[in-house]
């Protein structure tokens, strides 16, 4: 699932009837994520300061980072040249010149479309699982004689069915009272006949009736914290898409779009299908993705990319909607047969049926001395207690842990302020399955048609850690996977002070170094520094 979509209410939280939660307005400095806190103020990771320094006349070498993600444009004037080219193909000659399976594939793959087109939505895992199941166990009792492993299955099939109906049930009620605001808003606005009526004119409004109301004062509560009543509609639409893309598609029973992309699903193991369209129908995500790690830093335009010498290979696996563990599996195996020595996965699940699939092809781009970087995710959970796939950890038969491989950290998403609020709210966190935080929020990069947006979550933080590994292993590229990942897990800035999280659904104050493995936010400076004391293995 496209993590930052949950994000989308960024200062309006609706129930019934409409109650506002406010969101702080405060802006950090453009590119903070690469700033340096003593020098700039804000909790950064130094990337400035590395290259002004430690890297100033170095020579490096071009590193391929794969983004697996819903797609990336990549003619965005700030990626273009950024975006790897296989060597051995020829462009759209209807052949696989390099006899790798794959027809065309220029710039990567996607393992969502088919000559029919393309996968833009898809359900959540939770919703394939209950279709899957129910018609097996929708009438079965407790006191049904079942198999042992029915009864485990069984078991899971009610957890699972409760959770979505629950979320179903919040689906639904979420989409009737945006609906309901979007109605009154667009009333009040047409009875003050602005096209962006500001705060004021909203003070001197009196409302019609008690729902205009209480519209009145989502809007105003709004206006407050950010004056743009055009940024207020716009949230108030994705916030419309968003809930209305839950019932439709995300949690609808119905609805099942795998025919589009003409492979046997059955056949996990199937490698070959999909199309050579890389950006798909949405790619805003996967290309602000794409910007964070490897955006041009010299050409005066847009944003400055973490790392400055690495080609980004897309490869399209995620849709609106939960991602498939086959589809997954493949990507990551597309990415290490094709060079990438980087692999961002911006993305995950609360289930994942076929997690053995997944769980060999991360072995195999560990045995390939490739380097994984996965956001932790946005539920404000302990990833120690509930798990968030894909993870590092590997399963035996029965389906209990039997190992982690090493060549993997998990993100957390941190804030530019040193203070108690430096983990982002949303942000998932764990002292075992979280390695490392970075910056996550209001990160600014490319969006298609080459435009730039702020977004925020973990998918942001992820491909900062990306950019970093990309960054070491393009100026010091002896040094395997498993090495860069101990030097930006030991270069940390270590956090001494205590951070307020969500624990069971109330605020508290926590010691930051409770939160992730290394107990701090990654630096570029101090892991550069250390690379450059690193003996190649």
């Amino acid at each position: 699932m496209i993590l930052y979509r949950r994000l989308l209410l960024l200062f309006l939280l609706i129930y019934s009837p409409f109650i506002s939660r406010s969101q702080s307005n405060d802006s950090p400095k453009p590119n903070w994520q690469n700033l340096d806190l003593s020098q700039d103020g804000v909790f950064g990771i130094s990337t400035e300061k590395a290259y002004e320094t430690l890297l100033k006349g170095k020579k490096s070498k071009t590193v391929i980072v794969a983004v697996i993600d819903g797609g990336v444009d990549v003619n965005h004037e700030d990626l273009k040249n950024m975006i790897w080219v296989n060597p051995k193909e020829v462009a759209n000659d209807g052949k696989d010149n390099d006899k790798n399976g794959y027809i065309d594939d220029i710039h990567g793959w996607n393992f969502i479309g088919s000559a029919k087109g393309d996968v833009h939505y898809d359900n959540l895992e939770m919703t394939r699982l209950v279709r899957k199941l129910q018609p097996k166990y929708a009438s079965v009792l407790n006191s049904t004689p079942l198999t042992p492993e029915e009864r485990k299955e069984f078991g899971e099939y009610k957890k699972i069915v409760t959770e979505y109906m629950d979320k179903l049930q919040n689906a639904q009620l979420g989409e009737a009272n945006i609906s309901a605001l979007k109605k009154y808003s667009d009333e009040i606005k047409a009875k003050i006949g602005k096209d962006e009526p500001t705060l004021a004119d909203f003070e001197a409004y009196t409302p019609a009736n008690d729902l205009q109301s209480k519209a009145l004062k989502v809007i105003k509560s709004s206006l407050k914290k950010d004056p743009s009543y055009k940024k207020f509609e716009e949230d108030l639409n994705d916030a419309y898409k968003y809930y209305t893309a839950e019932v439709n598609y995300h949690l609808n029973m119905d609805f099942d779009p795998r025919d589009a992309v003409g492979d046997n699903y059955d056949d996990k193991l199937e490698r070959y299908y999909g199309n050579n369209d890389v950006k798909g129908p949405d790619a805003m995500h996967g290309t602000h993705v794409a910007g964070i790690i490897g955006a041009v830093r010299t050409n005066n335009i847009g944003i400055k990319g973490v790392a400055d010498n690495v080609k980004i290979m897309c490869v399209r696996t995620v849709p609106d909607g939960d991602e498939r563990d086959k589809d997954v599996a493949n990507a990551i195996r597309y990415a290490v047969d094709n060079g990438a020595k980087v692999i961002n996965m911006s993305f995950g699940k609360s289930y994942s049926p076929d997690k053995a699939v997944v769980d060999s092809a991360v072995k195999y781009a560990v045995s390939k001395d490739v380097l994984l970087v996965h956001a932790a995710g946005n539920d404000t959970k302990n990833t120690d207690k509930e798990s968030n796939y894909p993870n590092r950890n590997y399963l035996d038969t029965a389906g209990v842990v039997k190992g982690t491989v090493n060549d993997w950290i998990e993100v957390g998403a941190s804030s530019w302020k040193n203070d108690d609020s430096l983990v982002a709210g949303f942000s998932n966190y764990g002292k075992r399955a979280v390695d490392v935080f970075a910056p996550g929020v209001k990160i600014n990069s490319t969006i298609p048609d080459s435009k730039y947006k702020e977004l925020e979550g973990t998918s942001m933080a992820s491909p900062v850690v990306a950019g970093l590994a990309a960054l070491i292993r393009s100026y010091y590229p002896k040094l395997s996977a498993a090495q860069v990942k101990d030097i930006i897990l030991k270069s940390v800035v270590k956090v001494d002070h205590k951070v307020k999280v969500s624990i069971d659904g109330s605020n508290q104050r926590v010691n930051f170094s409770d939160l992730c493995t290394s107990g701090g936010i990654v630096n570029a400076y101090n892991a550069l520094l250390l690379a450059s004391k690193t003996k190649p293995e």
